[in-house]
């Protein structure tokens, strides 16, 4: 199979409807043959291909990690870089990459746990364009679900307070989202403020997009926080 033919098998099996399956058939290949088709999935049209290829990086760069850690964080060099204002690219779904990556790989977490935070952060690696923030957020939160003491860590928390004020819905919808995860009672009163922002966001998670709003966010992460 050409290298052509190959990047467009993977990218149709993002649009499978049995994306389980389809899934099972992208880890069976090669992982160096599949990073940089899933990579070019992130910038799908297709929004719910893109997901996908968010999830299938998490658990094909996973499976490099264990095979062996170098091949992994050529990966996520590759990923630190397209973040990079030199390299002329605006590095679509890459936050949401790297975060899925370090959900499914304790030893990359406990590595680039605190690059990941940094683009949090105006005197790190800030990233500056809402709709990344919007990805960095969604990440954030996705981490925060399996390995909240290395955002505790690193100071997670601190850096995500002042997005709950961000002139984007989504941004405070999604760091609403975040902080309850991570059990932020600090950032209760300004999280219950949020309740009422209709701002619409659609959200993946388990595997599906929903459609919620900001409002939605900041009410699921205050009643964590009671």
């Amino acid at each position: 199979m050409s290298d052509r033919s190959h990047k467009r098998h993977i990218l149709a099996l993002l649009t499978a409807e049995d994306f389980d399956q389809a899934l099972r058939e992208i880890l069976a290949l090669p992982p160096g043959a599949t990073v940089n088709p899933l990579i070019g999935g992130l910038c799908a049209i297709d929004e719910l291909a893109k997901w996908r290829a968010v999830t299938a990086l998490g658990q094909v760069v996973a499976a490099m990690a264990a095979a062996g850690m170098e091949n992994a964080r050529i990966v996520m060099r590759r990923f630190m870089w397209m973040l990079n204002d030199e390299s002329g690219g605006i590095g679509w779904g890459v936050p949401e990459a790297m975060a899925e990556i370090l959900s499914c790989h304790n030893g990359l977490a406990e590595e680039y746990a605190n690059i990941l935070v940094s683009f949090l952060r105006p005197d790190g690696l800030y990233l500056e364009y809402a709709p990344m923030q919007q990805g960095l957020l969604w990440g954030i939160g996705r981490f925060a679900q399996v390995r909240p003491d290395l955002l505790h860590k690193f100071n997670a928390t601190t850096y995500l307070l002042p997005y709950l004020r961000a002139p984007d819905g989504a941004v405070r919808g999604l760091a609403a989202r975040a902080l309850g995860v991570l059990g932020a009672r600090e950032a209760a009163g300004a999280i219950a403020a949020l309740q009422d922002d209709g701002t619409p966001i659609r959200l993946f998670a388990d595997g599906r997009l929903t459609e919620v709003t900001a409002g939605q966010l900041a009410a699921e992460a205050a009643a964590r926080l009671l």
